[in-house]
């Protein structure tokens, strides 16, 4: 079985970055590695400090494919946890990939059927909710939509679960669900609010570089949950994660000028049937493509950005201000030069009387008595233009009498 040993874990830890960029240099991407919580428990470093910007981590991951019977390796101070997911869609999917990666044990149940899927993944499935509460996981994430959370999170048989089981959400919004956790979550509960600021698509690639929001609603400090509350939050670090621990209210002031912002534009754009042409520009392409990924998300999403986020109907108002605006600069300018063009037509009082040759460059406009339609104006062509009007062009008007 390959291993993977570290020695002389006291030694400095430049040199041990040294190490390991000449050593590992040609390791595959796809391989997984876990001895990093060693070498910060041995070094005393925190993990921020190991992240090393000339290797992707996902290229110092050790793989237990050189081996496929051997296991993960993991600390036994850094223990594995249980994480089960409630809500196993797309975007729950998408995380138990992560989650996995780091060798923890995933259990996941929905209300539709993924067995067939978990198996393939390792993953145990559970049919309902009670069964997943039976295997007693150390955090639940839940992976629901926002409109159905607050349905799920009183469906759950707390009494079945662990007294200090840590709930953590993803949710594009946090005030709601850090309330609702806190109001229907039993006092001994942890609570951590985390907002993923990416998704299968803006992932697919990779997380390294991607922001991860999270607020320690309700952890207990120095104990057992806490241990592990930060033991899950380092699963997104290790993936090369973003840290940006924000409060409820702080994000949902920013993801109100960013996120909802951004749905509701691709949402406006969809309407507008938009479709790719043989000229496109840069700047056009970044809108078709904003507008397939908007409306690749359900309405639902949208609609739970907007009901439940304060500062959301806040924005739609600036919004509407902002095209208002917009209008009026457009509009304001075309009247001033018209109205340019008439005042500079009209005499000045006392001013001597000059006559004006017209000319077939002159800018014209008929008097107001005279308008009656769009054939008006020609009565105001100087007489060269409508003679040359009245010259017949072959293969126009007169073809069709052949």
């Amino acid at each position: 079985m390959a291993s993977f040993h570290l020695s002389n874990c006291n030694q400095n830890l430049f040199q041990t970055r040294t190490d390991l960029k000449h050593n590992l240099p040609s390791l595959p991407s796809s391989t997984q590695f876990s001895f990093l919580p060693t070498l910060r428990r041995h070094s005393g470093a925190k993990f921020g400090d190991l992240r090393l910007k000339s290797l992707t981590l996902r290229r110092l991951q050790v793989v237990s494919q050189l081996d496929k019977s051997a296991e993960p390796l993991n600390s036994s101070n850094e223990p594995l946890l249980k994480i089960g997911i409630i809500g196993f869609g797309n975007f729950g999917q998408f995380i138990a990939d992560g989650l996995l990666r780091q060798g923890h044990k995933v259990l996941a149940t929905s209300r539709s059927d993924y067995s067939d899927y978990c198996q393939k993944h390792g993953i145990e499935f559970f049919g309902n909710v009670d069964g997943l509460c039976e295997a007693q996981p150390d955090v639940v994430l839940v992976c629901s939509s926002i409109l159905s959370t607050e349905t799920v999170l009183r469906g759950i048989p707390f009494d079945k679960l662990k007294p200090d089981t840590i709930f953590a959400d993803v949710l594009s919004v946090k005030q709601f669900p850090r309330n609702l956790f806190l109001e229907v979550l039993p006092p001994g509960f942890g609570i951590v609010c985390t907002h993923p600021m990416f998704g299968p698509e803006s992932g697919k690639n990779g997380w390294e570089d991607l922001a991860f929001v999270f607020d320690k609603v309700r952890i207990t400090e120095k104990s057992v949950q806490e241990q592990k509350c930060d033991n899950f939050l380092s699963i997104f670090e290790q993936e090369g994660c973003r840290m940006v621990e924000m409060s409820c209210e702080e994000h949902d002031r920013h993801a109100a000028g960013s996120q909802f912002v951004t749905h509701t534009i691709g949402r406006i754009l969809s309407h507008l049937d938009l479709e790719s042409t043989p000229i496109n520009t840069k700047g056009y392409e970044t809108l078709l493509q904003l507008t397939k990924n908007t409306v690749s998300d359900s309405f639902d999403l949208y609609y739970g950005l907007f009901m439940y986020n304060v500062n959301a109907t806040e924005q739609i108002e600036n919004l509407d201000r902002a095209f208002e605006t917009v209008k009026q600069k457009l509009f304001g300018r075309l009247h001033d030069i018209l109205r340019k063009q008439i005042v500079e037509r009209v005499p000045v009082q006392g001013a001597p009387q000059q006559a004006r040759k017209p000319t077939s460059e002159a800018y014209f406009l008929p008097k107001t008595d005279d308008i009656k339609d769009l054939t008006s104006f020609a009565a105001t062509l100087p007489q060269q233009d409508r003679n040359n009007e009245a010259i017949s062009v072959p293969g126009e008007a007169g073809a069709g009498r052949r």
